[in-house]
C-alpha cells in the first residue's frame, strides 16, 4: 500500500484510502468526555486510538489539527452533581481535571484544542437561528427540534425521546428550557441549555471550518450522535458533506459483556494508576485493532507488562528519533493495525537483543512512536519494583529456606516455594551453584 493511509470508513462501510481536503492541513475531531464521572477503560480506548491516528497523521503531513471536546453540559452531569450533592461546576472542573491526568498517564498528546461546551454557547445558538431560518427547525413551547424529515438522508427510526411538543417522534431537541436548579443560558426561545448532538456540531466547526477530513469516536456515537450531528451541520452550513472520514472504535468487554456504568463491571482508569504504569494500560489498548471488542483482563495486562519488562532489556536513552521506515509503519497505514505493528516491534526488538546499538536505537525509535518505552529503564523497574508485595530481604530469606529444602531432599517443599515468588513477580534461577533471582 506504500506510503498512503487506508482507513474504514463508516460513511461507505468501506476501507478507503485517506485523501484530505487540504494536505498542508489535515483536520480531526473527536468526541471526547461527557465529565459526569471519572473516566473508566472504556473510555481509554479512543483516547489512545486516536492519539495513534494523530501520530500517524503528524508523521506525514506537515500540519495537522485535532480538536476533542470536552462536553460539560449535560442530563448526565445534572443528575451526577445532585447524586453525589456537588455545584455542577466543582463536578465538571473535578471530572476534567481527571480525565487530563488520565491522558497524561496514558501517555497521549494534547489535542491543539479543547473546547468546552459551556464556552460555545453563543456559537450553538447561532447554529440553532440558522437551522430555524432555513426551515430545518421549529420552536414550540420555549424548545427548538431539528425536523428530521426535512433532511430525508436522516436513518428513520431515531431512538429519541417522544415529546408531544414535537411535530414528528424522530425529531431531536436543539434547545431546551432549564429547570430552576439546572445550567441555564439566554436565547431567543428563553433560558435554557443545548441539546447535546448540537454541541459538537457547533464547535467542530468553528475550530475546523464547515467541512473537515476525519470525525472519530466510540462506535455507541455511531446513532444517533453522528448521524443527528451530520444531519444538522449539513443543513445549518449549506454543504454536501460535513466529515469526510467517520472512524469509530469498539467496545471494551469484561467476559464478553460491554463495560459500562450501567452493567456495573466499570474499572476506572484512575484507580490502576497507583500500581501499574501507563505504558501498560497503554499496550492492552493497542492489542486488539480499534473495530474489533477488546477482552479486558488480569491475564491480558501481565502479558503487557511482561513484555515491556523484556523490551526494555534492549532499551537505550536516545537523544535523536530514527525515523521509522514505511515498511515498519506498513501496519499502522493500513487501518491502524497496530496488532501488526505490535508484531514488528517483536521482529525489531529479537534483531536489537543480537544486534549493534543502531538495532536498539531503531527498535527504541519505534516504539517511541506509538508512545511506549517513554520513561527510562530505571524509572520502569523502580517503580515494579515498588509495587512488588515482597522485600528483597524476604526474596533472600525465601531463596534461603528453598535451598535448606533441595539440601535435605524435599523438592515439594523448594517447589512450593519457587512458585510462591513467582506469584510474587520473582524469578529464580540456580546457575553455577548459586541462586540468582530477577523481576519477572
Amino acid at each position: 500500500m506504500g506510503k498512503d493511509i487506508f482507513l474504514t470508513n463508516n460513511l461507505t462501510n468501506k476501507k478507503e484510502k485517506f485523501v484530505p481536503k487540504d494536505k498542508n492541513n489535515v483536520r480531526m475531531y473527536v468526541c471526547g468526555p461527557t465529565v459526569y464521572d471519572d473516566p473508566h477503560i472504556g473510555n481509554a480506548r479512543p483516547v489512545v486510538v486516536f492519539d495513534i491516528l494523530f501520530k500517524i497523521l503528524k508523521n506525514k503531513y506537515p500540519n495537522v489539527t485535532y480538536v476533542r471536546n470536552i462536553t460539560d453540559v449535560d442530563d448526565k452531569i445534572i443528575k451526577s452533581s445532585k447524586e453525589n450533592n456537588i455545584s455542577i461546576l466543582d463536578l465538571t472542573k473535578k471530572i476534567t481535571k481527571s480525565f487530563n491526568e488520565d491522558c497524561i498517564y496514558l501517555n497521549c498528546e494534547k489535542p491543539n484544542h479543547e473546547p468546552k461546551a459551556t464556552e460555545h454557547i453563543s456559537e450553538m445558538i447561532e447554529m440553532i437561528s440558522e437551522l430555524i431560518k432555513k426551515g430545518f427547525a421549529y420552536e414550540n413551547k420555549k424548545h427548538v427540534y431539528f425536523e428530521v424529515k426535512k433532511f430525508e438522508e436522516l436513518v428513520a427510526g431515531s431512538r429519541v425521546q417522544v415529546s408531544d411538543d414535537k411535530k414528528n417522534p424522530e425529531d431531536f431537541v436543539l434547545w431546551k428550557p432549564s429547570e430552576t436548579y439546572e445550567p441555564s443560558w439566554d436565547s431567543p426561545w428563553g433560558k435554557g441549555r443545548p441539546g447535546w448532538h448540537l454541541e459538537c456540531s457547533a464547535m467542530s466547526k468553528k475550530y475546523l471550518g464547515k467541512e473537515f477530513d476525519i470525525h472519530g469516536g466510540g462506535v455507541d456515537l455511531l446513532f444517533p450522535h453522528h448521524e443527528n450531528e451530520i444531519a444538522q451541520s449539513r443543513c445549518a452550513n449549506d454543504s454536501n458533506v460535513f466529515a469526510n472520514y467517520w472512524l469509530h472504535n469498539a467496545f471494551i468487554t469484561m467476559s464478553n459483556e460491554k463495560m459500562a456504568k450501567s452493567q456495573g463491571n466499570i474499572l476506572k482508569i484512575k484507580d490502576f494508576r497507583n500500581n501499574k504504569s501507563g505504558q501498560v494500560l497503554r499496550l492492552a489498548l493497542m492489542s486488539a485493532h480499534y473495530r474489533q471488542p477488546l477482552e479486558w483482563n488480569d491475564k491480558l495486562l501481565e502479558n503487557c507488562e511482561n513484555t515491556i519488562s523484556k523490551w526494555y532489556n534492549v532499551y537505550l536513552n536516545i537523544q535523536t528519533k530514527l525515523k521509522i521506515s514505511e515498511e515498519i509503519l506498513k501496519p499502522l497505514l493500513d487501518d491502524l493495525n497496530t496488532p501488526g505493528y505490535i508484531a514488528n516491534l517483536h521482529k525489531l526488538y529479537e534483531k536489537a537483543l543480537k544486534g549493534s546499538d543502531g538495532d536498539k536505537k531503531l527498535f527504541i525509535s519505534a516504539c517511541h512512536f506509538i508512545g511506549l518505552l517513554n520513561e527510562t529503564k530505571e524509572d520502569w523497574f523502580k517503580f515494579k519494583k515498588s509495587k512488588l508485595s515482597i522485600s528483597e530481604n524476604e526474596i533472600l530469606i525465601k531463596i534461603n529456606q528453598r535451598n535448606e529444602a533441595r539440601v535435605n531432599k524435599n523438592y515439594e517443599e523448594a517447589d512450593k516455594i519457587r512458585d510462591e515468588l513467582l506469584d510474587k513477580g520473582v524469578l529464580i534461577e540456580d546457575k553455577d551453584g548459586k541462586t540468582v533471582w530477577k523481576f519477572k
